[in-house]
């Protein structure tokens, strides 16, 4: 992936494959699987990307990965870039069948990524915290309320 072609991406996956991005949604099909790696490469021209451990089967294999680039380039999932350098975790399951892949699911920590690009306060700063109390504070109150109307 670190020469980031996405077309050369999309060229092992069966025509009908369906990519489950857990973070971010279903991608069917060779388009749409070539679409979302050419808007990520645009929003990240330096992306780089480690194959970190790899186990595989004869229909299957689980790839664990690290990405890290700079968010400089072009919007990605409808966010500005931030120019902020960014590395995330994630990790893959491949099902291959007549050697394309037919299925993958993928998962990466979103909330990671939201804060490496400054949308998410890092963790446990005191905007962190006062965002979580917040949100549980409106949660308490939610639950009050249905609470009262069931009475």
């Amino acid at each position: 992936m670190d020469n980031r072609d996405p077309a050369g991406i999309a060229a092992h996956w069966r025509e009908d494959g369906v990519d489950d991005m857990v973070p971010v949604g279903l991608l069917r099909g060779r388009e749409e699987i070539r679409s979302f790696f050419e808007t990520m490469f645009a929003a990240m021209p330096d992306a780089r990307t480690t194959v970190t451990r790899l186990v595989a089967g004869e229909q299957s294999c689980a790839v664990e990965w690290r990405i890290e680039g700079t968010f400089e380039g072009a919007a990605y999932m409808g966010i500005e870039p931030t120019g902020k350098h960014i590395e995330v975790r994630g990790m893959d399951l491949f099902e291959v069948e007549d050697g394309e892949i037919v299925s993958n699911t993928g998962y990466f920590d979103g909330a990671s990524f939201a804060r490496q690009i400054g949308m998410l306060p890092p963790d446990g700063s005191g905007a962190d915290r006062a965002m979580k109390s917040a949100f549980n504070a409106v949660t308490k109150l939610r639950r009050a309320v249905a609470e009262r109307r069931s009475a």
